[in-house]
């Protein structure tokens, strides 16, 4: 998908859909038996991203799981999956666990980071007021930094290059359907599989033991495929559905739109879940049975 995307420095600013504490002497072990990635790369990572299943392995949310150095307590934050979906998935399956979760997502702001320059920014330590690390924006370097309001913006913020361009929300969600990149829930959700948005390479350990939804990750695995794909697809003309919207080759509805947004040259983006049974890249797709050729696929993230 060729969508010209400028190097330079640029910065968005965001509120996050969910960021809680986590507490607790049993915290470290619940969460490793309910996240889908491995949690005890945390040391050396500084965040780990990943994701909250069903036990039949549906996608409930998405998150990054956060510790500073040294600190009893995790974090976890997400950009669009709502702080009472994971709060809510995780209490329900506290039982004789000493687990406290803490609902601090009005407190908490972010700062994306994208372009040039930004391994340096990566170099910041975290603190209890404060995270940094790498974000899922888009596919080039990019880092988020997370703070709370009450303490301020860290120095780091300040310290941002004065020509850097500040982008809006139209902007940073072209650059994420660009780079193939899924909004959870919007594009991947509680009906889809993480695989069949390829989010099995990025959120998914196959051996860091169990964790609800584990047994059905690890039959996919073995499977190979699966009958369904997020693809990238591109429209012509300013007009566009934004989701979600059937999608149609010929008479047969063979997916969903999930979302869309203007490519910033006259056409627009987007993202489909669409059958791979019937349809292949480059074929043209319309909103209708029947109907007009609006879009086509480009190709799967």
């Amino acid at each position: 998908m060729a969508i010209k995307i400028s190097p330079s420095p640029a910065v968005f600013r965001w509120r996050p859909a969910c960021w809680l504490r986590i507490t607790g002497e049993d915290a470290a072990n619940f969460l490793q038996g309910q996240f889908t990635n491995d949690l005890r790369v945390l040391p050396q990572a500084g965040a780990v991203y990943g994701l909250w299943l069903t036990l039949k392995g549906k996608v409930l949310a998405d998150s990054f799981v956060l510790r500073s150095a040294g600190s009893p307590e995790f974090w976890i934050g997400s950009y669009f999956s709502p702080a009472s979906v994971i709060r809510e998935r995780i209490e329900s399956h506290i039982i004789a666990d000493d687990v406290i979760v803490e609902d601090l997502t009005d407190t908490w702001a972010g700062v994306s980071l994208l372009g040039e320059g930004v391994a340096e920014i990566r170099e910041k330590p975290s603190s209890g007021s404060s995270f940094v690390f790498r974000g899922r924006r888009d596919r080039a370097p990019n880092v988020e930094g997370v703070y709370a309001i009450a303490s301020g913006e860290p120095d780091w913020v300040a310290a941002l290059p004065p020509f850097a361009q500040v982008i809006d929300r139209d902007e940073i969600m072209r650059r994420r359907i660009a780079a193939g990149i899924p909004a959870i829930p919007a594009d991947v959700g509680p009906a889809d599989l993480p695989n069949e948005a390829g989010l099995d390479a990025d959120a998914i350990s196959y051996t860091k033991g169990c964790y609800l939804g584990q047994e059905v990750m690890a039959r996919l695995k073995s499977m190979g495929q699966v009958r369904r794909r997020l693809w990238r697809v591109q429209g012509t003309g300013e007009r566009f559905l934004p989701g979600p919207a059937p999608v149609f080759a010929g008479l047969r509805q063979v997916g969903e739109l999930r979302s869309a947004v203007g490519d910033g040259a006259g056409g627009w983006i987007g993202l489909a879940m669409v059958s791979r049974l019937h349809v292949s890249a480059g074929v043209e797709l319309s909103f209708a049975a029947g109907g007009p050729p609006a879009f086509r696929l480009s190709d799967a993230p």
